[in-house]
């Protein structure tokens, strides 16, 4: 059996070090080495969708990969991909460092200086454990990549453009299909998502802070059930407790989410924090909400560059979405695809302070008329984006559309297939009258 190999090496001098001493195992098959996290995570997702098969059996984590620190880097590999064997590359082979790496769920750890006996025996034995796995699984016959469920993230460029809304309404388009949706309000100092749904809780994501193993039976515990259907993760009451949830605790979360829902989608407000930010870069899509106005535009520009700056999200895997649309207003959204730099939504959603008042006055979000053109935008909007998609389809492929019939369980809504047709009367929703706070 040949055994694939795909090392994360974010040093050049060590991943030369690696490639050459990898080269040398008998019965292998190395990849040329990632350079970071970010690449390391896009890659595996790509060959998991274009085929479950083409997954390497070993991935080789070394310590300081980056951004993602290593031990969380493997934690995440371990639940998006169950099935793929992760080997922690590590000056420190203490007992410590040992058992930190098996809880993350690492197979095995292998010291620096590498040597080729102790590497030789962890890549095989992690090898054959893959193998195993696979074959217990059916990974042929079709094994899911990883626990399942797609995440999609919800930004605004400023505050006020419309995200709590749009994250609302795609959690309930994606439930009308029939599949397990979880929203996550990750603003997580001035987060309103409760109040928008009418909702009163004790617990929140700040609850989950600190808790090294975030089992199926806590995150019970914690999310709400809400009357639609929607688990409701929310934002804690004293703002202050949101300094709680660090980028771990985010990481965590959502992997735990993701293994038991369809769907997770995430409203991360306009703030950038480490766990929102962590939210985003570990998101299958993310929407950046703008409004067709010359500040927001350019804050929009600003987030994007923050983020490939920071390395949390390039351009080009960005999705803006142009909310409270007119036809009459100078800024379209090929202009805002233009100057932005990011991919620009075919959905826009038009204006509709009236039609939006009384469900947001009322704290029933969901009770938005289905017949109302903003509500109507919103979900054609999930459609474009794969949400509106039965859970039997399977989750949607890292921020890609999948094209198909938006199906709902009120009036079918198919998305548009050509940029600007029906791109109706009037720009995007507000939260609430003057902004969304």
């Amino acid at each position: 059996m040949v055994t694939r190999i795909l090392p994360a090496v974010g040093d050049a001098e060590a991943a030369r070090a690696v490639t050459t001493l990898l080269s040398q195992l008998p019965d292998t098959e190395p990849a040329p080495p990632v350079g970071n996290s970010t690449l390391l995570l896009d890659t595996l997702a790509q060959l998991a969708e274009e085929s479950l098969a083409d997954l390497p059996e070993v991935v080789l984590v070394h310590e300081r990969v980056g951004p993602v620190p290593a031990l969380e880097l493997i934690r995440e590999v371990a639940l998006r991909f169950p099935a793929v064997g992760v080997i922690l590359i590590t000056a420190d082979t203490g007992s410590g460092v040992y058992a930190a790496a098996m809880d993350s769920g690492a197979r095995g750890v292998v010291g620096l200086p590498l040597s080729y006996d102790e590497l030789s025996a962890r890549v095989h034995a992690t090898g054959s454990w893959a193998a195993g796995v696979r074959r217990h699984l059916g990974a042929d016959a079709g094994m899911p990549p990883g626990p399942g469920g797609t995440v999609i993230t919800v930004s605004g460029a400023k505050g006020g453009v419309g995200t709590t809304t749009l994250a609302v309404q795609l959690a309930l388009a994606a439930r009308a299909v029939g599949r397990h949706v979880a929203l996550v309000d990750m603003d997580l100092q001035s987060g309103d998502v409760a109040s928008y749904l009418d909702v009163q809780f004790r617990r929140s994501i700040a609850d989950l802070a600190g808790i090294k193993d975030i089992s199926p039976r806590v995150l019970q515990d914690v999310v709400l059930h809400h009357e639609t259907g929607v688990g409701l993760l929310l934002a804690p009451q004293e703002g202050e407790r949101g300094e709680e949830v660090d980028e771990r605790t985010t990481r965590q979360v959502i992997g735990a989410l993701r293994s038991r829902y369809h769907v997770v989608i995430v409203d991360c407000g306009s703030q950038l924090t480490g766990a929102n930010a962590a939210a985003v870069e570990m998101a299958d899509g993310a929407l950046l909400v703008v409004t067709p106005d010359v500040v927001t535009v350019r804050a929009a520009k600003r987030t994007v560059r923050m983020w490939d700056r920071l390395q949390v999200r390039k351009a080009e895997d960005t999705l803006a979405v142009v909310n409270r649309h007119t036809r009459t207003t100078e800024i379209q959204p090929p202009l805002v695809e233009r100057i932005v730099g990011t991919r620009v939504a075919r959905t826009a959603v038009p204006a509709g302070f009236k039609e939006l008042q009384p469900a947001v006055d009322a704290g029933r979000l969901h009770d938005l008329d289905d017949r109302g053109q903003v509500k109507q935008a919103m979900w054609a909007l999930a459609g474009e984006l794969g949400l509106g998609r039965g859970p039997e389809d399977g989750p949607v492929g890292h921020g890609r559309s999948r094209r198909g019939k938006y199906r709902n369980d009120r009036g079918s809504i198919g998305f548009r297939r050509r940029r600007g047709e029906g791109q109706g009367r009037g720009g995007a929703a507000a939260d609430r009258p003057g902004g969304e706070g």
